[in-house]
């Protein structure tokens, strides 16, 4: 028996890969199959199963197109509904990989369908949980995704209470768990940063399973500081219910194109297509295409794409480090934006080339923040970090904008006023820069090094941040 986990880090994503005998089963695959299929070739194994712990909604899934390709079945859990053939499992169901079997719990909460499937050894011994979004290391699922207009969010939390505690923590402390999400995912709001872990541990230290805790105590912790998911969720839910006509390959060989200047200007012009710049945020700091929009390969790419660019259809041309247009693409579909059109060739050496103008973010240093707090402490200052972050420490007067809500926001900003943008390091600020110059807000200047530097600026530090427990 193997079993591997799959980890990727940009969606703090786990699927799994379990072969025993020859046969195969994947666990919540990604939408870029060729990974598992060259996986069980590997093995000279057959992809057997694909078992889906629910229907994801930070990422599309690849389940359709890797059965197609395959042959392999669908299995879903209890009251699972979609528009392509699957097996909805029965509650204890039974299904076998070579000389072992996954075991299918269904553990509603997270959403109805959600099911975590316990492995079973040659032996008959238990000794795996694949928890899907049930259980995290650290927390357990948001019981917001799946509210209906007779499923209320404390309905849901309720069914997770006892899905926990009937299903879950009756199992044996030894057993491995393997979540579907670790630290970084917008499925939970306290998960570890490691990625497997033991059932045992997470009865002694997950809030969510104590003994002792009431169904109430319960609800009330669950829900306490669950911010609004990301706009993309219920999209790519969507997605993963439905039947689409075609898979990831298609998706590359229509935007794996390059382009040359005068056809990029022409789309990014009449097309209405978005001119996203995936480089690291020094390169696009000093120079790039007028209104390009950036988000940074080296972040977290794929989920700030999801929340800020609200159209799945939206027109998409690239401007990436060379040799990075195909990672791009792919990720960018991982999270259901498949309209991309090409990328431009040769980059922003060959647009400059052309004669095409250019534009640059002001960008200072905490230092220098410093220089100009201390001869005016009456700046506009916008901290675009997580509500979370602000409340906990934030630099006085500062405006909290969080990244994540600057769309519907913006109206807040006044374009007469010169802002001055930072996060915790850099990163997000420069989204929120890039966003703003591209709506016509030019007077903004990005503090690189973000809040980590401010704290360690004592002109700022000393005076102006401040704790809301102590105000």
């Amino acid at each position: 028996m193997k079993i591997e986990q799959i980890y990727t880090g940009c969606l703090a994503e786990a699927a799994y890969y379990i072969e025993s005998k020859g046969e195969v089963a994947i666990i919540d695959p990604l939408r870029e199959t060729e990974q598992y299929i060259k996986r069980a070739e590997k093995d000279g194994a057959k992809i057997k199963y694909i078992f889906e712990t629910h229907f994801h909604a930070d990422f599309v899934s690849g389940h359709v197109d890797l059965a197609n390709k395959t042959g392999a079945k669908i299995v879903y859990g209890p009251s699972a509904t979609a528009a392509f053939d699957f097996i909805e499992a029965e509650d204890n169901q039974l299904f076998k990989i070579g000389d072992v079997t996954l075991k299918v719990l269904h553990t509603p909460g997270h959403t109805l369908e959600s099911s975590t499937f316990l492995l079973i050894d040659e032996d008959g011994k238990n000794q795996a949980i694949f928890t899907g979004d049930t259980l995290f290391l650290g927390d357990v699922g948001r019981p917001d995704l799946a509210v209906k207009s007779d499923l209320t969010r404390e309905g849901l939390a309720s069914m997770l209470f006892d899905s926990l505690r009937n299903k879950i923590m009756t199992l044996e402390d030894e057993l491995t768990v393997y979540p579907g999400h670790g630290a970084g995912s917008a499925c939970g709001k306290n998960m570890s940063s490691e990625t497997v872990g033991k059932l045992g541990e997470q009865k002694k230290t997950n809030y969510a399973l104590r003994a002792d805790m009431t169904r109430e105590e319960f609800i009330e912790e669950l829900l306490h500081g669950i911010l609004p998911p990301p706009q993309y969720f219920p999209k790519n839910a969507m997605l993963n219910k439905s039947d689409l006509s075609y898979g990831i390959d298609k998706v590359l060989e229509k935007g794996n194109v390059a382009l040359d200047v005068e056809t990029f200007e022409g789309i990014a012009n009449h097309e209405g297509a978005i001119v996203l710049d995936v480089r690291n945020k020094e390169e696009f700091s000093k120079e790039h295409i007028p209104n390009a929009i950036f988000i940074g390969l080296d972040g977290s790419f794929a989920p700030w794409v999801g929340g800020l660019i609200t159209d799945l259809q939206q027109p998409i041309i690239l401007v990436t480090p060379e040799g990075k247009e195909e990672e791009t693409i792919t990720r960018l579909t991982r999270v259901g934006y498949d309209n991309t059109l090409g990328y431009l060739k040769g980059g922003i050496e060959a647009w400059k080339s052309a004669g095409k103008d250019i534009e640059a973010v002001e960008t200072i240093n905490a230092s220098t923040l410093g220089d100009i707090y201390s001869e005016n402490s009456d700046i506009n200052i916008m901290d675009v970090r997580k509500i979370g972050e602000y409340q906990s420490e934030h630099v006085l007067d500062a405006e909290s904008i969080p990244l994540d809500y600057i769309n519907e926001e913006i109206n807040k900003i006044q374009k007469d006023k010169k802002y001055y943008i930072h996060c915790k390091s850099g990163y997000r600020s420069l989204i929120a820069a890039s966003i703003l110059k591209s709506r016509n807000f030019h007077d903004v200047v990005n503090v690189d090094g973000g809040f980590d530097d401010i704290l360690k600026e004592e002109r700022i530090a000393k005076s102006a941040y401040v704790c809301p427990s102590k105000l």
